[in-house]
């Protein structure tokens, strides 16, 4: 084994969480040593947010011209399958330098490549070299989790690391999930002209606020795409040059034949390999174990993104990595609070929460909640755009701070950063009404939305008497 490598901060796995916290580490002065055995960049620049959002352009695009004659202009889209793939590799390689090695070595961190195993609490082994940290940080993500169907591992079958370097469109794509990830592709590969059926064992978009995630569902269905909720797939085999699937749904057996398989039901931390048992640190099914600093059990090792159980998004990964940084290398109480967590499905329209949901604030707060709801359609601008399907929704507590915030339509993730700030500041709904919005903007919605709050209050009879009193001064 070559000479021991001492560090100040270790850091397992280049994705999100990691590629940020050696980046800053780094920049402050930090000795930083990021192992990574695969692609710089992890999932959402590789497998995740940049190839599926580049996919959901194009397919957007397409369904746009197909819809040109609302606009009085008359098109008619030709699909041309591989240039599409082109456009989402292009988006990836477009963004790939910022997370390059050359852009970390130049920020000082010394990059290895290699499978990372603990040997104690402070010993790492990559290949032959071992490296001796003061403090490590775990960010190895997740991976697609593939459900024990029998047969299953006879067929070829896509996860969201392999779709995107598919460049043939599918005759028919059946995708086997119906979380964000199902809905999001099913969509884009309609638009792009393929066949898509949804089957998902219990209810899809089951996180979401289901007052809005139906109407989402129902857009798709009238899109083509066919959703088979509370549907279990018991067998899946070859059928010449496709896939056949056996689905109990309803008490029923039947058959369906598709030409491509997507898995897309959910992730799994990846924790395999790692000897984290060596190195003292609890882990389960879900992930490792950290506390609300996102500490292990161990001390001086932490963890971030997805490879701990909880939300699995980017920013999340993102907000990790400023967490870990003042903990690890400022020794400040830095802890999770995940009250105005926000996640995007990037459909169209796109489907947004903030915070609470209307179910999930209920069971804290029960009666001492006000709900308001604000269609598009008041909106000056969707009416310009013809994106008038949509709804934002408002659950604030019966004194007027919000708790949450749930958005279908057109911007819902743009929409989302302002509720982001009001349930983090702690904000009243009078403060947000009183804000001077530009006209004609989407953002206008919120504006209206917390107006909507003090409604009753304008027509309480008690104001009305106030109104006439105060009249009457000089």
């Amino acid at each position: 084994m070559s000479r021991d490598l001492k560090t100040d901060l270790c850091v397992i796995g280049a994705g999100a969480a990691g590629l940020s916290i050696a980046a800053v580490a780094a920049q402050l002065g930090a000795k930083v040593v990021l192992v990574e055995r695969g692609r710089m960049g992890g999932e959402c620049l590789n497998f995740g947010c940049v190839p599926s959002k580049a996919l959901l352009a194009a397919s957007k695009v397409a369904h746009t011209v197909r819809n040109a004659h609302l606009f009085g202009i008359d098109a008619v889209p030709a699909v041309d399958f591989k240039r599409v793939h082109t456009h989402v590799r292009s988006a990836i390689d477009a963004i790939a330098p910022h997370d390059s090695v050359e852009r970390f070595e130049k920020l000082g961190v010394t990059v290895i490549r290699g499978d990372a195993r603990f040997t104690g609490p402070r010993e790492i082994v990559v290949g032959n070299r071992l490296i001796r940290a003061h403090r490590s940080v775990i960010a190895t993500g997740s991976a697609p989790a593939v459900p024990p169907i029998p047969g299953l591992d006879q067929v070829r079958y896509f996860t969201n690391e392999t779709i995107f370097d598919n460049d043939v469109l599918p005759e028919h794509l059946v995708i086997l999930g119906g979380g964000p990830i199902g809905v999001e592709i099913g969509q884009a590969y309609r638009r792009l002209g393929a066949a898509v059926t949804i089957i998902e064992r219990e209810k899809a978009m089951p996180r979401d606020d289901q007052e809005l995630a139906r109407p989402l569902l129902e857009h798709l269905m009238e899109e083509g795409v066919v959703i088979r909720e509370r549907a279990s797939v018991t067998a899946v085999s070859p059928d010449g040059q496709g896939i056949k699937l056996t689905i109990e749904e309803a008490g029923q057996t039947t058959q369906l034949r598709g030409s491509h398989l997507l898995v897309a039901a959910g992730r799994s931390a990846r924790t395999a390999g790692l000897g984290l048992d060596a190195a003292g640190i609890k882990f389960d099914k879900a992930g490792i174990v950290v506390d609300k600093h996102l500490k292990t059990s161990t001390h001086g090792i932490y963890a971030a993104g997805d490879v701990v159980d909880g939300p699995r998004f980017t920013h999340v990964c993102s907000y990790h990595a400023g967490i870990v940084i003042r903990n690890a290398l400022f020794r400040m109480p830095a802890k999770i609070d995940y009250r105005s967590l926000p996640w995007v499905t990037y459909t169209d329209p796109e489907l947004a929460q903030i915070g609470m949901t209307e179910e999930a604030a209920r069971k804290v707060h029960g009666e001492n909640l006000r709900v308001v709801r604000v269609p598009y359609s008041a909106s000056d601008r969707a009416q310009t755009e013809r994106g008038t399907a949509g709804t934002v929704k408002l659950v604030a507590h019966s004194r007027g701070y919000i708790l949450g915030a749930s958005i279908l339509g057109a911007h819902a993730g743009e929409l989302a950063h302002l509720w982001v700030v009001a349930i983090e500041q702690k904000l009243n709904l009078r403060s947000v009404a009183q804000m001077m919005a530009p006209y004609p903007t989407w953002g206008e919605v919120n504006k209206m939305a917390a107006a909507e709050f003090s409604r009753p209050l304008l027509a309480h009879p008690m104001m009305h008497l106030l109104v006439r009193a105060l009249s009457w001064l000089p």
